[in-house]
């Protein structure tokens, strides 16, 4: 918990000391109010005092009330500005360090999670704050200040407190010790509820198709029930707090009573006086301990739920990152070049390697593909080029430098990437194009247009409501899966980047579409390097360069027609979508 604070600003700990200093000061005249009372009583049995000694007094006791109430009441003003800029902060710090982890990162928490940690367990800090700390402050000043106040003046009704606060201190122990646990299996479930209902509104469709809405509803009520009957345990013990603080306050008050009019009666005629107003004054007294306690008990309801949240937001904050920046800013004499030597990879968690000892180098202007059977390791090789995952031995290099030296910024500026599975940001058609920052002045309407129209883009965009600024709802719901794919390449190609990077990339295009694509693209894109992972041979044929993979493994480097001459499982794969006479005339 004290290490997530550190992120506070040194504006908020002035807060903090403004809120620690009235919280004293308001205890202070809160503390005085018991006095005056005494001095009441007293002067009200006391035959020489007058009507306006008495005013005075109870003047005095309403002056500290109304202190007090001022400065209640800008402590919660205070604790609140300062648990809104904490959770700002936070939700801040939490999105830049998501933003920079790779995918190993985001597989490791899962997306549910981390929606979880930004949003519900940044809340419970923010309750914490909100509530706890003028609590935290006041509550154990109060209570040891009090303390002061009434001991030495009777032992005996030092004792009725003292036991009192024990019974309190014991009780507060025993149940936060069998919360604790709890609040974690709650933060985990909120989770596992999370990533439960984000999977099923995303795969509606699918759950729909195949009759699946009762399996889905009996696999939400499992994770529903678990938790519910967690948080009813945990309600119920901390509903056993309110019932045994009462009858300490109310019994301790009663004991104080008792004990009193035992002395009272025991004293002599002189120090009747004293003692009742004594007892006057450890009623009051101790009224304040146990309600300092009580005040701890209702932070011992947020805080153990508070520390999970803690312990799971420093878990995020110090997480290391895989993908770590270079210095080298990508300024370079070659351009468009990769090269991998010798590269193998394995996931971190993986006993084997996926991809194993590859080389190849594809020169500037060149178009490189590769194919092989589905789990060959097609996509991971790609995607070791942009960083997405780091090789694990060798090295791969683009533009004759090793991308672990580069600035992220500057590799990916060099990249135009088009994953595997086409996504669309909520906006217009020509903020999904214009996407990201490449180094250069963003692209403008014409660049655009320009990007959408090799894509094979134009005629359904201009079709659409808007044409250009028409909206494209987030995931791109809105528009088909060859038309999100048509947007996907266009993005890249409004880049003008150097390497373009196609990740199977052209699979929900027809045959016509796709092959008129790849022409127009050919001729826009003249003199950058294509890097293209597809399943059709159709779309590979005519490139510079195919590379063969199988269970990991390069087995082939070559032309169309040199690899069905000398590549037996490439071969494999051609016969199995054209005929042989088809491929001779490719």
């Amino acid at each position: 918990m004290l290490k997530l604070f550190r992120n506070l600003e040194r504006k908020d700990y002035f807060i903090m000391f403004i809120v620690a200093c009235l919280v004293i000061f308001s205890v202070f005249l809160d503390l005085r109010l018991p006095e005056y009372m005494s001095e009441i009583t007293r002067l009200v049995q006391t035959e020489e005092s007058t009507m306006q000694q008495i005013f005075a007094a109870g003047g005095h006791m309403l002056l500290c009330a109304v202190l007090s109430l001022i400065c209640t009441i800008c402590v919660g003003y205070c604790t609140s500005l300062l648990s809104a800029r904490f959770s700002r902060s936070m939700r801040r710090k939490i999105f830049e360090k998501v933003e920079s982890f790779g995918i190993a990162e985001i597989k490791k928490f899962s997306t549910s999670s981390l929606i979880t940690r930004t949003t519900n367990d940044v809340s419970q800090i923010e309750m914490l704050l909100a509530m706890g700390l003028q609590m935290l402050i006041k509550s154990p000043v109060m209570a040891v200040w009090a303390l002061f106040k009434i001991l030495g003046k009777s032992g005996e009704l030092s004792l009725v407190t003292g036991c009192g606060v024990v019974i309190i201190v014991v009780t507060n122990l025993l149940i936060i010790r069998t919360v604790s646990p709890r609040f974690a299996k709650i933060q985990i479930l909120t989770d596992k509820i999370n990533g439960v209902t984000r999977e099923n509104i995303t795969g509606i469709r699918v759950v729909h198709a195949f009759n699946a809405e009762e399996f889905e509803k009996n696999r939400f009520e499992d994770v529903n029930d678990e938790i519910t009957k967690i948080h009813l345990k945990v309600t119920k013990t901390f509903a056993l707090m309110e019932p045994i603080m009462n009858f300490v306050m109310h019994f301790q008050h009663l004991g104080i009573y008792v004990v009193g009019a035992y002395l009272i009666i025991q004293s002599g005629m002189m120090d009747k006086i004293t003692t009742f107003s004594n007892m006057v004054v450890f009623s009051s007294y101790g009224m304040q301990v146990i309600m300092s306690f009580l005040m701890l008990t209702m932070i011992f309801m947020v805080l153990p739920r508070a520390q999970v949240s803690a312990k799971r937001l420093n878990e995020v904050l110090d997480a290391e990152v895989s993908v770590v920046s270079g210095e080298f800013d990508g300024n370079t004499s070659e351009k468009g070049t990769v090269e991998f030597r010798n590269v193998s990879f394995r996931f971190p968690d993986a006993d084997e390697y996926l991809l194993k000892n590859i080389s190849f180098k594809v020169n500037a202007g060149e178009v490189i593909a590769f194919i092989g059977s589905t789990g060959s390791g097609k996509s991971t090789l790609i995607n070791l080029v942009p960083r997405l995952y780091d090789a694990t031995d060798g090295e791969v290099f683009v533009d004759g430098v090793n991308v672990k030296d580069y600035q992220l910024k500057a590799l990916n500026n060099k990249i135009g990437y088009i994953p595997q599975t086409a996504f669309m940001f909520n906006g217009s058609v020509y903020d999904n194009v214009s996407y990201g920052d490449n180094g250069r002045e963003k692209p403008s309407m014409q660049k655009v247009q320009d990007a959408i129209r090799v894509a094979q883009g134009k005629d359904f965009v201009e079709k659409m409501d808007g044409q250009y600024e028409a909206h494209i709802a987030r995931g791109g719901t809105n528009v088909s899966g060859g038309q999100k794919q048509r947007l996907s390449i266009a993005r890249a190609i409004a880049r003008d980047p150097e390497i373009y990077i196609f990740d199977d990339s052209f699979s929900a295009l027809d045959y016509q579409t796709d092959a008129t694509l790849r022409a127009e693209l050919k001729k826009y894109t003249k003199g950058a390097t294509s890097m293209i992972v597809a399943q059709r041979i159709g779309t590979i044929m005519n490139a510079d360069k195919i590379v063969v993979l199988d269970k990991g493994e390069c087995v082939g480097i070559g032309t169309h027609q040199e690899l069905l001459k000398n590549c037996e499982i490439y071969k494999e794969i051609a016969l199995s979508q054209l005929s042989e006479e088809e491929l001779q005339n490719a």
